[in-house]
């Protein structure tokens, strides 16, 4: 844990904020920029969205040392748009996404939005994951991505071959500027010293890249930024806003709403879990995050979440207020308009081998394992949704994920189990209850209880029974006179039961639960 995040920054606080803004403002440039080529957009309105995520969002924020900006998670999402509907529809979609979360922080509807398995949410993550890394894969080597997840992972083999010169094209060379780029950044984050711990690798990758492009002069595609950043914005035209009325830009918008509101809610989450000061305000952070939103649609820029890496470094490297955020958007925006020449130096296989380490990190192997250990069901319910997101689309992939995870939930809150014992001597039989009864659980129970020989002693332990509704007790009422017309005898373990259910209900006094609850077992 870092020290306490504090609302005003004292003097001895300050240069922290000012250096993790730097930190921050590293890390940001080539994902940025590599995020919007990976989305099918210009870099510049990757740039557009960092700077809106620092200088506006950053002020704003719910979560003063979360960090927003264009994020690897909503690639495919803006790429899907651009495909279908033009670059020219980002900004309405953007306007859309923004206005519906500023709506839910004004319902104070923060919350709700982590009430999803993080068995569907690391589904999520990992199947964009292996979608950007499938898509890069091919720009990497100065090649167009293909139309679909499934074309672009079907195209690898034809990549790997591209790798090697045989037609006279430059695949190779820009295939070599990427290799170089992860290569760096891995023996960058293995190796590093110390006290240089602080300066990320995906900044070591992007100079080792492109130093390499540039000493060997490689002929292979570079960033390409306009002259002035007003110059490169996508607003909307009013025949764009005129079809906000389409439902299919209706859907995206609600899409893009709520992958952004969830995403960014999990990572102000798991920063809160990273210092001891202040806790997010939910709601307060999606509204920032909707007017952020609403102002990059105004601009045609990429849409904006809180994203855990640029954030995950903001606190390590220090900071202590939400200083540290705001600066990292004034530095992007120097770095745009004083220093273009440099950032167009940048190859594009360069930031294209960045999402395609990203890509790798979000599928996240040791997250697998971690799942794992909670059962085959949440390992499930990570699949379908991975598989779902990388073979039919996003929000398939999740509402997916989310049925099932809705199915085992009732499953849980239903499933009874009952193990049987018998001692024939005695005429005695002994019913271990676990799980939940419910009305559910009528017919399973009632079988196991029909079977029991007239005149037998019945004993049912319930101390490891989680739950028992009405219609169950009023079942093993009925059932117990029955018995006892037969000579048999009904013993029940409940006084524990009883006491937790009776808080349930507000007075265990008045529960009704007929004779059982004067029984104990012998």
């Amino acid at each position: 844990m870092t020290q306490q995040a504090s609302a005003t920054p004292t003097p001895a606080a300050l240069g922290r904020d000012v250096l993790a803004s730097i930190v921050v403002f590293l890390v940001a440039l080539p994902l940025c920029m590599g995020i919007a080529i990976a989305s099918g957009a210009p870099p510049a309105l990757g740039l557009v969205t960092g700077i809106i995520g620092g200088l506006v969002v950053g002020s704003l924020a719910g979560s003063p040392l979360q960090v927003s900006g264009p994020a690897a998670g909503m690639a495919v999402l803006v790429y899907q748009l651009v495909q279908e509907h033009g670059l020219v529809m980002l900004g309405v979609v953007g306007l859309l996404a923004g206005a519906l979360q500023v709506l839910a922080g004004v319902l104070r509807l923060g919350q709700w939005f982590r009430a999803i398995s993080p068995s569907v949410i690391h589904g999520m993550l990992a199947g964009i994951g292996v979608l950007i890394l499938a898509s890069q894969i091919h720009v990497m080597l100065d090649d167009a991505p293909r139309a679909s997840g499934l074309r672009n992972l079907a195209a690898i083999p034809e990549a790997v071959i591209k790798v090697f010169p045989m037609d006279g094209s430059v695949h190779h060379l820009a295939a070599m500027a990427g290799l170089v780029t992860i290569a760096s950044i891995v023996l960058w984050n293995r190796f590093r010293p110390k006290r240089m711990a602080l300066i990320p690798g995906p900044l070591i990758g992007v100079i080792a890249g492109t130093l390499f492009a540039l000493a060997f002069a490689l002929p292979i595609a570079q960033v390409a930024l306009p002259e002035t950043l007003a110059s490169g914005l996508n607003i909307p035209t009013p025949e764009a806003l005129a079809g906000i009325a389409d439902p299919a830009i209706l859907t995206l918008g609600l899409v893009f709403a709520f992958v952004a509101s969830a995403e960014t809610l999990l990572c102000a989450t798991a920063v809160d879990k990273m210092h001891i000061g202040a806790r997010t305000d939910y709601d307060k952070e999606l509204r920032a995050q909707g007017i952020g939103n609403l102002l990059c649609g105004a601009l045609g820029a990429l849409p904006l979440t809180g994203v855990i890496v640029r954030s995950a470094a903001n606190v390590e490297a220090g900071a202590t207020t939400r200083l540290s955020a705001i600066l990292h958007g004034a530095w992007l925006l120097l770095a745009v308009v004083a220093f273009p020449f440099v950032l167009n130096a940048i190859p594009t296989s360069v930031l294209a081998a960045i999402l395609v380490y990203t890509g790798y990190k979000l599928i996240n192997i040791a997250q697998i394992r971690k799942i794992a250990e909670f059962g085959r069901q949440e390992l499930a319910i990570y699949f379908v949704t991975l598989i779902g997101v990388v073979a039919i689309d996003l929000l398939t992939g999740v509402i997916l994920g989310f049925v099932l995870a809705t199915l085992k939930l009732v499953y849980t809150f239903s499933h009874l189990e009952i193990r049987t014992t018998r001692e024939e001597a005695t005429n005695r039989i002994d019913l271990w209850l676990t799980g939940s009864a419910t009305f559910f659980s009528i017919p399973q129970l009632s079988q196991v209880l029909e079977n029991a020989p007239f005149g037998s002693e019945v004993h049912i332990h319930v101390e490891k029974l989680d739950y028992i509704d009405h219609a169950c007790l009023e079942m093993l009422s009925s059932w117990e006179k029955l018995h006892q017309s037969t000579g048999g005898t009904l013993i029940v373990e409940w006084s524990e039961l009883v006491e937790r259910y009776g808080r349930r209900a507000g007075d265990p006094s008045k529960v009704a639960i007929p004779s059982l609850t004067h029984r104990s077992a012998a």
